[in-house]
């Protein structure tokens, strides 16, 4: 495997990321990235200069994931934007890899955090189809995984749930964010 910066000449690869996007968000996000040309859009957007896109290669042909970053805070602050592994690699470093390159290039660039909001739109976690006001920390601190969301990914690669935006996607989903220290 082999991660490398995503440019708009990449039209191949773009095609398979965009497979990806739509494959991958459709059943924990649905509407998001509902069509092939959403995913383009999304992907086109990375290329902005105050943003990081990488791909993550089998081959020089074949995509196994991709990550975007984007700037914010006059660059202090990184938001990990998206994320997205082909279902087939999951579990098999792709993701873990993809985050480590983008929190080396955010460094190289000056950042000091990582933040990320892991969406639970489809009841994946006890935060999920529950009224999370006027106590969310009593939520957040209680929080369990039903079905297999993210969160804990990325917990395990040291990001901490830092808040909770209650119905970002309706009533009862909300969007779970999180952040990671790149100062140490």
């Amino acid at each position: 495997m082999r991660i490398t910066e995503l440019t708009p000449t990449d039209e191949v690869i773009i095609q398979q990321i965009a497979a990806i996007l739509v494959d991958g968000f459709a059943e924990n996000w649905p509407g998001y990235l509902a069509d092939r040309d959403a995913a383009l859009n999304e992907i086109r957007k990375s290329f902005a200069e105050d943003r990081i896109s990488l791909v993550a290669l089998e081959d020089a042909e074949h995509a196994l994931g991709w990550i975007g970053g984007i700037s914010q805070y006059s660059g202090h602050v990184w938001e990990l934007h998206p994320l997205v592994v082909a279902p087939a690699q999951q579990g098999r470093g792709v993701g873990r890899a993809l985050v480590a390159t983008l929190e080396a290039r955010i460094r190289e660039r000056g950042g000091l955090t990582v933040i990320l909001g892991t969406d639970d739109v489809s009841n994946q976690t006890t935060l999920s189809g529950v009224s999370l006001l006027p106590d969310p920390w009593t939520h957040i601190a209680r929080i369990q995984n039903l079905h297999r969301h993210p969160y804990e990914f990325y917990q395990k690669l040291g990001y901490v749930i830092t808040g909770v935006v209650p119905d970002a996607n309706g009533a009862g989903k909300p969007d779970i964010l999180m952040a990671k220290s790149l100062a140490h």
